[in-house]
């Protein structure tokens, strides 16, 4: 049916495009970008800014070639994959259901975007106008792998990022450890001489040494 999946493609293209310029400009009730991205941050998707971007850049330009019909195979995958990080980052721990903040609405939005991959766009397309319309089984598997692989890299890029953020461990004290460091080596003490570094201590000594030693051959010889 031509005009159902045109709908189809309008309905969910159109949301779609509605929630990623939400997070990059802020269009449609929405926070802008960087609210966008401090609430990845705290999602564990780092960096929350270049996360946000991606998040947007794939919701308005998957969105939009879903609603005309272009490249439909590579826009459902686009949107699988955005769905599916959503999912693993907000949704899973909260159950199925929407009322509970579960994914039941994502999981929706996942299928149709396979289907339309599977059924094509249809006649009232980009891609039936280009004569490149695809469908079949072949191309909704193909969207729904490479949505799960979109979506595993961003997780583990996420990972990755937050590791490389963790701070260091505090040692027992609470200071934060630290390699040890090795000993200077011992710096001898210069020889003690007077203030001017002239040798006279030195020469005083030696003087009184000879005054004594010639006093005491004098009481010898009286």
């Amino acid at each position: 049916m031509k005009l159902g999946r045109l709908m189809l493609r309008a309905a969910v293209g159109g949301f779609f495009v509605g929630h990623g310029t939400q997070k990059l400009f802020g269009w449609f009730g929405g926070n802008g970008l960087g609210a966008t991205a401090s609430g990845f941050e705290s999602m564990g998707l780092r960096p929350g800014k270049l996360q946000a971007t991606a998040a947007g850049v794939a919701e308005s330009a998957g969105g939009a070639a879903l609603a005309l019909g272009y490249q439909t195979p590579l826009a459902s995958a686009t949107l699988i994959s955005v769905m599916l990080t959503a999912i693993n980052r907000v949704h899973l721990k909260n159950g199925p259901w929407a009322s509970k903040g579960g994914y039941e609405y994502n999981v929706v939005l996942l299928a149709a975007a396979a289907a339309l991959a599977e059924a094509g766009p249809g006649g009232l397309s980009l891609d039936a106008l280009r004569g490149k319309e695809k469908e079949g089984a072949k191309w909704g598997l193909l969207a729904l792998a490479l949505g799960v692989a979109g979506a595993a890299g961003a997780h583990v890029y996420s990972e990755q990022q937050a590791a490389k953020a963790a701070p260091v461990p505090a040692s027992s004290n609470g200071s934060a450890a630290t390699a040890p460091q090795p000993e200077p080596a011992p710096v001898p003490e210069p020889t003690q001489v007077n203030g001017n570094g002239n040798g006279e201590d030195a020469a005083q000594a030696a003087d009184e040494a000879d005054a004594q030693s010639a006093g005491g051959e004098g009481d010898s010889e009286a």
